[in-house]
């Protein structure tokens, strides 16, 4: 293709050395004639250039502008070659993006190819499968996981559907992986892992959980129903008659102890953390707890003779809800009394540590927990003596109560036991959550209030 120029040029040569013939002008016709060729030739040349630019990659150095058809050429070309340059620039930068969002992913992402090769993964991906994301690049994914479950939902094709792998994982439990793969681009597939361990954990403890429930209320009501069709059909004289009753008064009393454990607990877990503003006495707390110690001491016919030391030995007050800090104080003084023998000895102490925080330990010399039980002591409806704990009347949820609560207020349970001479359940208010008593007669005054306040709550 030639402008419109050069053909006027070319046309107006040619006719020169045509009239320049008919005249018989030689000269004249040769000399129209060399321009010709040498237009040709000048063409050829910037021809020859841009070609040779355009195999080197050297577009740059021609002319930015030029007045005839290749000078405009090589303009165009080079625009073109700029603006597809800078669409392959801006791809690269979303590829960019579109992997990091991949990496950051908290699912695991693979991409295999045709042959089920791993072409990329993120670091998710390699932590739950123990990839290596650099040497097992294009590894077949059938060679570096190989559970059979997995195996056969990769060579079924029929992904609509998820499956649950266990993966070793070194120093803790096997992790639970839901691993589903989606095809896309012909035979290429994206396979996305979730770590479901604590998912199913979970699912496992609360199916637990409903059978220790379900279990601990149907031995009672067993209890209430035979109890009951015995009155309902045999006549008993007054002694069995009461006998029966108080029987049924005690199961009844277990399943309603068990029913408010539990919705302690529901609550627990359910509402917000508690603040730092509202301050009790620590008196009003073990006041709180001598009086139910004590009078549990003297309703449990093994604690008789027991003897009960309580000592605050730094008067102050403490931050968090009194209600919840109460229950689980008393808590830890209860099963004191409940396993500790007639003629044993409790002490109950709130004092200081060296780093501000204040420390409350209940001692006992019952019969001391093995070291096996220690670590599955604050788990739920867990006994060490199922047929002990039935007896002095424990539901197997206070010391899970005691664990919530103290975590709600920034501690954790400590224990210290050794078998035949008995045990100490202690924790620490952090510092932050304590601060110097008031004046002694204050502090009492409003220790006793806080008695009677936290008695009517707690009932």
């Amino acid at each position: 293709m030639v402008t419109r120029f050069a053909l006027l040029f070319i046309a107006a040569c040619v006719g020169a050395a045509g009239v320049g013939l008919l005249l018989g002008s030689h000269y004249a016709a040769l000399g129209a004639l060399a321009v010709v060729l040498l237009r040709m030739g000048l063409d050829h040349w910037r021809g020859r250039r841009l070609l040779v630019a355009l195999r080197t990659d050297a577009l740059q150095a021609l002319p930015q502008r030029g007045g005839d058809i290749w000078g405009e050429l090589a303009q165009r070309i080079a625009r073109m070659r700029r603006d597809s340059e800078m669409q392959l620039r801006q791809s690269e930068a979303r590829l960019k993006e579109f992997l990091v969002a991949l990496e950051n992913s908290p699912n695991g992402v693979v991409l295999l190819d045709e042959k089920g090769r791993i072409e990329w993964c993120n670091q998710t991906a390699a932590t739950h499968f123990g990839f290596d994301a650099q040497r097992d690049q294009f590894q077949s994914i059938g060679n570096l996981v190989r559970d059979p479950v997995f195996a056969a939902y990769l060579a079924s094709g029929k992904y609509d559907h998820e499956v649950v792998l266990s993966m070793p994982a070194p120093a803790s439990l096997p992790l639970k992986l839901s691993v589903q793969v989606h095809p896309y681009a012909g035979n290429r597939r994206l396979m996305l892992s979730r770590d479901v361990t604590a998912v199913e954990q979970a699912e496992a403890m609360r199916r637990i959980f409903v059978a220790n429930v379900s279990h601990e209320i149907r031995t009672p009501l067993t209890v209430l129903a035979g109890f009951i069709e015995t009155l309902q059909t045999l006549p008993l004289e007054e002694a069995e008659r009461i006998r029966y009753l108080n029987l049924m008064a005690q199961q009844s009393h277990r399943m309603q102890t068990l029913v408010s454990d539990l919705l302690t607990l529901s609550r627990l877990e359910g509402s917000l953390q508690p603040g730092s503003g509202e301050w009790t006495p620590i008196h009003a707390l073990m006041d709180y707890c001598e009086q139910e110690g004590r009078a549990l001491s003297r309703t449990l016919p093994h604690a008789q003779g027991q003897t009960l030391r309580f000592e605050i030995r730094w008067d102050c007050e403490v931050a968090g809800s009194q209600t919840e800090l109460t229950s689980a104080m008393s808590n830890l003084v209860s099963n004191a009394v409940r396993y500790t023998p007639a003629g044993g000895c409790i002490d109950v102490i709130w004092q200081s540590l060296p780093d501000g925080a204040a420390e409350f330990s209940v001692s006992d010399t019952g019969p001391g927990i093995a070291p096996e039980h220690i670590a599955h002591l604050t788990e739920r409806f867990y006994r060490v003596d199922h047929s002990r704990s039935r007896e002095t009347g424990g539901t197997g949820l206070g010391l899970a109560i005691v664990k919530h609560v103290l975590q709600r207020h920034g501690t954790v349970l400590k224990v210290q036991s050794t078998p035949g001479k008995g045990s100490t359940f202690s924790f620490a208010i952090p510092a932050s959550r304590v601060r110097n008593g008031r004046a002694s007669g204050t502090n009492l005054n409003a220790a006793r209030q806080t008695v009677d306040t936290i008695s009517t709550s707690l009932s």
